[in-house]
């Protein structure tokens, strides 16, 4: 059997090894910040709930057009949902662990295979999907006949335009850089 380890000349000193050693065990120190964000899922939940409650409860007065804006309504939580389950996901196994789940065939098929490029595009494409939503709600009571805000309407517009370039300009770059490191 030979020995796997580097010939003593090549050796790293102690020190150094150690040094190493705790910079990698501090990885750890970032899994608090993904149960805060579990725990901020949960308080999504209970948003989504009482938005849910409070707006069925209206629903048989409810004309088209406010069934629609409550609908965006939740579908835009359920979007935030969505994106911290990525983030707490991707983050934690890219940065902390590799999540067992055992032959669990629940697991999503994406885990373990969105690296730090792919939670980026997925994060800039839920906001899009968030800021589009906010907008379409924003032109949904313009056209309802409520007074919007032009100043606001502008900002939503311009903020949201400013996602979308956000979202060119980080495929652009990734596109970029896959090229580079085929070279």
């Amino acid at each position: 059997m030979t020995d796997p380890s580097p010939p003593r000349a090549h050796r790293k000193p102690q020190a150094e090894r150690t040094l190493e050693l705790w910079l990698f065990r501090a990885r750890w120190l970032m899994a608090p910040f993904y149960v805060g964000l579990a725990v901020a899922l949960a308080a999504l939940l209970v948003v989504f709930v009482n938005d849910a409650i409070h707006e069925f409860s209206g629903i048989a007065t409810m004309s088209a057009e406010k069934a629609i804006l409550m609908v965006l309504s939740l579908i835009d939580l359920s979007l935030a949902g969505n994106l911290l389950l990525i983030v707490i996901f991707s983050g934690y196994e890219n940065f902390v662990s590799k999540i067992d789940t055992g032959a669990d065939e629940d697991r999503p098929s994406w885990m373990g295979t969105v690296d730090f490029s792919g939670l980026k595009m997925k994060l800039i494409a839920s906001i899009v999907a968030i800021s589009a939503i906010a907008l379409l709600k924003a032109f949904m009571r313009l056209a309802e006949g409520e007074a919007v805000d032009d100043r606001m309407l502008a900002w939503l517009v311009g903020i949201h335009l400013t996602f979308v370039v956000s979202g060119v300009f980080l495929a652009l770059m990734d596109l970029i850089a896959s090229k580079a490191e085929k070279h």
